[in-house]
């Protein structure tokens, strides 16, 4: 697991600040519509992260299940939703037993690095959804909108800061992934500063295997773009 959701996980408020995420919920919910508007519902979010998702997400939900693979960025989100439950699991092969009206997959669906790895990611989505339920999944390329990019961020909090660079680059358009390099700058207390490197290998594919997966593996599929010029896959469970 890479040091971003490992050791650099406590980091992640000032990284990124939950208050950023309510624009993308304002937009995810509405496509939720068909399930949130017949109450109780129940939301599963794989690949939840620090929970800032979840946070703008959940008083839609009478429930609401966050999975991540990592035990570090469970914690975080414990902190931000005490009201949630938190179970860590791999998107790939997680089985919780038991099924919700919605299952919905952020940009950690961008680990998926093979077809193989998003067909199983989509196939814990689907067993894990309710039949007339739905599914959202928001990678943040497909192969035809991929472009490189640089950015840069990070906070001060209470005693400690960070600032990180964040440089996204495919150094082979022949296969199924692309690169992104994290440098991360940071100081605690009256400590030097520390300097980071993270490297994570992430999945591109194109428009049309998402697509195609998605309704193999039996959710009735499309796709929206969403205000950040992202593909928003949506799945329905027949």
């Amino acid at each position: 697991m890479s040091k971003f959701y490992n050791e650099l996980a406590k980091w992640w408020p000032l990284i990124s600040a939950p208050a950023d995420y309510a624009e993308e919920v304002d937009f995810f919910l509405p496509l939720l519509a068909e399930v949130t508007a017949r109450p109780p519902v129940t939301l599963l979010e794989l690949g939840s992260g620090g929970g800032n998702n979840a946070l703008h997400m959940k008083a839609a939900f009478s429930a609401v299940t966050l999975v991540d693979l990592s035990p570090q960025m469970l914690e975080v989100s414990k902190q931000l939703n005490p009201d949630c439950e938190h179970s860590q699991g791999d998107m790939r092969t997680v089985r919780l037993g038991r099924t919700f009206d919605a299952v919905f997959i952020h940009d950690a669906i961008d680990y998926m690095t093979t077809l193989d790895d998003l067909r199983q990611a989509f196939e814990t989505a689907y067993l894990h959804c309710k039949p007339g339920g739905m599914a959202l999944f928001v990678p943040d390329h497909v192969r035809e909108t991929f472009e490189p990019s640089t950015d840069h961020a990070g906070e001060d909090g209470e005693g400690r800061s960070i600032r990180y660079l964040e440089w996204s680059y495919d150094p082979d358009e022949s296969d199924t992934t692309c690169v992104t390099d994290y440098v991360f700058v940071y100081r605690e207390g009256d400590q030097p500063v520390t300097v980071e490197h993270d490297q994570h290998i992430l999945g591109l594919f194109p428009r049309d295997e998402w697509l195609h997966l998605l309704r193999e593996v039996g959710f009735e599929a499309h796709f929206v773009i969403d205000p950040f010029d992202r593909h928003v896959f949506v799945g329905r469970r027949g």
